[in-house]
């Protein structure tokens, strides 16, 4: 029987460090040149911050969101409700995730926070996932 290096819970404990860490604080080279997955194989890294905006994409609801802020050159958060039929508790903790991921950027505006896709981050998903 083969046995992996890693339990899963090293594994989770690394994803988690990196899940945790703002998007600024990753070397931009990290992802920046990324070739799609079919070129060159991904480095450590790379792997690991892909991981991350690839989780953030991973539930519908953000996705859905995801698009529907993409669409715009912003949108507040009260404008989200209605579209996806979520609470605004939901809305902040999947905009939140999504900023987390450098998905999305917001800026608050008296009680409301409004919000756009960051189209360089957006670009190196798309390149990754070209063939």
């Amino acid at each position: 029987m083969h046995t992996l290096p890693y339990t899963s819970m090293d594994v989770n404990a690394k994803l988690d460090d990196v899940a945790t860490r703002p998007p600024s604080s990753v070397d931009a080279s990290v992802i920046g040149c990324c070739s799609p997955l079919s070129d060159v194989p991904l480095t450590e890294a790379q792997a690991q911050e892909m991981s991350r905006i690839f989780g953030a994409l991973s539930d519908p609801v953000r996705l859905r969101m995801l698009s529907l802020i993409a669409a715009r050159d912003e949108i507040c958060s009260c404008d989200l409700e209605g579209p996806l039929l979520k609470s605004q508790p939901t809305i902040s903790h999947h905009t939140r995730i999504l900023s987390e991921a450098g998905l999305i950027e917001g800026e608050r505006r008296g009680r409301w926070i409004w919000w756009h896709a960051v189209p360089a981050r957006l670009e190196v998903v798309a390149k990754l996932l070209s063939s």
